[in-house]
């Protein structure tokens, strides 16, 4: 049985990043200053295009109720790939600061929404 808690704790959690890597790079991929994110740390135009659909798809993966355990359980490993190298790049380009460890904050939430995921009994597999 699942506690109420755990299914609460899920939801937040997943709602926040699917604000925050699906809805809000939906929304702002293609402003200048988006861009210049992607220039400023040396990668090519199209790869922050290519990492926007990324996002989006995953996102949508997570927060939909009818998608497999399986392809959520990629697009987890996706986001903590994504985290875990913007976390690199940035300490790479820019050195450490704040800024440089924040994608390791949704590297925490992340985490979160994994394990109640979990906790959750599903009965699609």
């Amino acid at each position: 049985m699942t506690s109420k808690k755990t299914v609460v704790i899920f939801w937040i959690t997943t709602t926040i990043l699917f604000l925050f890597e699906g809805v809000l790079p939906a929304l702002t991929s293609q402003t200048e200053m988006a861009k210049e994110g992607i220039r400023h740390l040396g990668y090519p135009e199209y790869f922050g295009v290519t990492l926007t659909v990324f996002k989006i798809i995953g996102a949508l993966v997570l927060i939909l109720p009818f998608v497999p355990k399986r392809v959520k359980e990629w697009a987890y490993a996706g986001f903590a790939f994504d985290f875990i190298f913007a976390t690199v790049s940035l300490l790479m380009v820019d050195g450490f600061d704040l800024m440089s460890i924040f994608p390791l904050f949704f590297l925490g939430i992340l985490t979160i929404s994994y394990v109640s995921f979990h906790q959750m009994d599903f009965k699609k597999a």
